[in-house]
This record gives structure tokens, sequence and C-alpha cells, in this order.
């Protein structure tokens, strides 16, 4: 007797069963595991969508139709947006996906957009990490005004966000203070796991994303805009005890990501999302770099650390954000002195620019200036906090150009007096400062009056700091 002839038999409906069956419904309700259907706008179809189920990467034919063979293990099937179509959303939260029931039919209804997309802008949101009410008022009355203030100077250039992970610090409640945080946003959110997002202690790594999935659906997936193509993956893997877990990406993801890209020009501009940072945090890191060689123009986007840091490995750049919520909605800088804030990118064409963000400050404000008293002279620091190798730190003393600033590693000055020690900071004492090499130093003279930093970033820009 086959499993499907069994359960109709049967007629078991128990609690655990119908979990069961939505986990594999299609193994059970189609013999042939297959599910076809139409993507279309204004009832005509929409040729080369790519549709998935996490497993299998297939496109849609001339009319707009398709058939996928869906993996026994697979819980969703969506379609990775095409660019020139609006995202399709609930509440602003990305809605791109279908979940797998009694069916063999799913067809995807999209709207054109009103304007060219090769021109776009999207924003990095990493942890904001909310555990309690407190937080979501922090998150609410600072990071959602400010966040809509830089949309609004957007003007009419299509935007879009990330969440790069740990939406919630643990407390699942509290995604849908997130969503409100969203809709008040008013723009297409997508989202990726974090460590803080997962449910502990239900079993292993393929239990812990429930209500996660839930809430946001697929906990990978890929969507495109203009002639950038975007990939958000689940590096974090749970390993079955209390909150242990490791910067992971899994075979299924590697395996699917490289039939994903198999439909992508090597030269396109790709952006993958996830949270714990590829050079730092995962792993089989190796495997990943893999998959993307070849590509000429990836861009990674993580979060995790509250710290910021860029990062160039065999040609990949990836940007490791500081936080919306700063050291845990402690004080208002990262552990590293970056400022809360949050990542702003200009997408034209292929061609990729970005800035940081501090929440509540001009996007101008992008170095940190301190000066200490020593002996016979003083010691000028500046944290410049988005640096990559392609900046220039250049100083003036009363006017006189000095030439560049030392860079080193070393403690940002009010991380430490905000975070150092086990009594600091109030009510939530584990932040500490941490080591960074986004600092620069130079010595001058006691009599000198005037000091002046300029960071010219990778794009030409100056940003000034004086004393």
């Amino acid at each position: 007797m086959n499993r499907r002839s069994f359960i109709q038999k049967s007629g078991l409906l128990a609690t655990t069963l119908f979990v069961s069956l939505k986990a594999h419904s299609s193994s059970i309700f189609d013999l042939d595991n297959k599910i076809s259907g139409q993507i279309t706008s204004r009832g005509k179809g929409i040729a080369n969508v790519v549709v998935s189920d996490g497993f299998n990467v297939v496109r849609t034919d001339a009319d707009g139709n398709y058939t996928i063979d869906v993996n026994p293990l697979a819980k969703f099937v969506w379609l990775s947006t095409p660019s020139g179509y609006e995202f399709k959303t609930e509440s602003y939260i990305a809605n791109y996906y279908e979940k797998l029931l009694a069916t063999s039919k799913l067809n995807f209804e999209l709207k054109a957009l009103s304007r060219n997309d090769d021109k776009h802008n999207f924003i990095i949101w990493a942890d904001p990490q909310v555990k309690n009410k407190k937080d979501v008022e922090k998150m609410m009355t600072y990071s959602v005004p400010d966040t809509k203030k830089i949309i609004k100077s957007m003007g009419k250039t299509p935007v879009h966000g990330i969440c790069v992970g740990d939406i919630v610090w643990d407390n699942h409640e509290l995604f849908a203070d997130y969503n409100k945080a969203v809709a008040e946003m008013g723009i297409p959110f997508f989202q990726a796991l974090g460590n803080h997002d997962m449910d502990y202690r239900m079993g292993g790594d393929e239990t812990s994303d429930k209500t996660f999935q839930e809430n946001y659906g697929p906990t990978y997936y890929s969507f495109n805009r203009g002639k950038a193509h975007y990939i958000v993956l689940d590096d974090v893997r749970y390993l079955g005890t209390e909150r242990n877990y490791d910067g992971f990406v899994s075979q299924a993801q590697l395996d699917w990501m490289a039939k994903d890209l198999q439909f992508i020009a090597k030269d396109a501009l790709v952006i993958i999302s996830l949270h714990i940072p590829i050079n730092s945090g995962v792993k089989n890191k190796a495997d990943f770099f893999k998959v993307v060689e070849g590509f000429l123009n990836v861009h990674i986007m993580s979060g995790h650390t509250h710290y910021n840091q860029n990062t160039i490995t065999n040609g990949v750049f990836e940007h490791n954000h500081g936080t919306v919520c700063g050291a845990w909605w402690t004080g208002p800088v990262c552990e590293d002195g970056t400022p809360s804030g949050y990542g702003v990118y200009e997408v034209n064409g292929t061609e990729l620019k970005w800035y940081y963000q501090p929440t509540g400050f001009d996007k101008k404000e992008q170095i940190r200036l301190y000066v200490d008293e020593l002996t016979n002279q003083k010691r000028l620091l500046a944290n410049v906090w988005n640096y990559d190798p392609n900046w220039k730190v250049e100083y003036f003393l009363d006017g006189k150009p000095m030439g560049e600033m030392l860079q080193q590693k070393g403690f940002d000055p009010l991380a430490v007096k905000l975070y150092k020690g086990d009594k600091l900071p109030l009510g939530r004492t584990f932040p500490e400062p941490r080591m960074t090499d986004h600092l620069f130093i130079a010595h001058f003279e006691p009599s000198v009056k005037k000091v002046k930093v300029v960071a010219t970033d990778r794009f030409g820009e100056k940003f000034i700091a004086e004393l």
C-alpha cells in the first residue's frame, strides 16, 4: 500500500499528521510531484521568469507557463520577481511565494512598474533586534523616521529594503512590531533569517526556521530589479542544543544558488544578502566563493557583528553593516564606534554606489574626531567607519595640508567611555568596545589652533570633520 492510499483510507487528520502533510504536501497530493502554472501581467504571459521550490529552478516559456518538479522537502514555490515589475507585498512585507498545499496549479499575477528600474535604490537594515516594547519604541521613534526621511529624499526613484537578520531578539511576538515599522517606512522589504529569529530546542536546523517561515516565507530566494540580481540566503545553522549555532551555508542552498545564477550574466550586478558575515563567520566560505566564481560584480550584505567593516575577497565586496540598534539599544554607537544606522545603496545599471547613514545625522557626517593630550604634543584620532582601501584620509593643521593619516587598529574612545567594564552600559552590560581598523592617527604640536580631516571615498565624495 502506498503512502497516499494509506492516508486516504485511514483518514488520519491528527495535528502531527496535518503538519506532515503541509511539509510534504506535493509528494502526497501529486503522484508525479509536479506543479504547473502561469505568470501573467494584465492577462498576458511573461516569458523567462524564474520559478523555484528551493531545490529546482525553471523558467517560464514564451506564454508565461511553467512546470516544476517539486522536491519532497520543499515547503514553498516562489517566483524570482523579474525586472520591470512591482514586488508583490502584504503591508510592504515581500510576498513573492505560495505555500505548498494540496494543489497542482499555482499562478502568479504581476503588475508592471510605471517607470524604468535600471536606476533604483535599496536600504540595508541590519539587526533591529528588538527584545521588548522599549526597544520597539526606540526603533519607531528614531530609526523609522530617519529611514523615512532618506526614502523621501530619493524622490520617485524606486527603492526597496532588505533586513539582513536579527529582526527581533528571540521574542518572536515582536515580528508584528517590526512589520509595523516596515509598513510605516512604506517600501517593499525583504527579510533574511538571523540567529535571534530562530526557534530553539525544537529539533535541528531543519525545524529552527518554522516561525520565521510562517511570517516571511522561504529563508532563501532571489529577485530582480533593473540590471541587478538579488539573492537572500540563510547562513545560520542551528546545532540543536540551547542557542548553539554557527555560520554555514547548506549544500542545498549552494546547489540552488548555482542553478539560480545559471540564468544571470557574468557581468551582472549580483547582491547577496545574509546575516552572518561570509568572510569572518562562515565555516564553508570557500564553497560559497566557488559558486560565485566568475561573476565580476558581486556584493555581499551582512550584519550580526554590531560593527561596520568592508572586506574585499577575490574581487567580491562584503559590506558588514553597523546595526539599526547600535549596541543593542543601549547607546548611540556600535562596539567599534560606528553610529547606529543603516546602509544606503544607489544602483545605476550595473554600477553600485553606497554610503552609511548614521541615525539622526546628515549623510555628510562620516567621521568622528578625538584629540588626546600627551606630554609634549597632541594626538588626533579619526574614526572613518565606512572606510575601505579605496578611501583616502588626509589632515590639515591650521589650514596647512599635512598628508595622509596613519591607519591603525584600536578602540573608539566613545565606545570605551560608554561600554567598557562589567557595569556598563546600564541594563545590558555585555556590550564591550571592539577593536577596529578604520581608525586613523596623527600627532601635532599643542600650539595648533585648528584641525581638519578630509576623508575621500572611492566615489570621490569628500567628508570633512573639524575641531
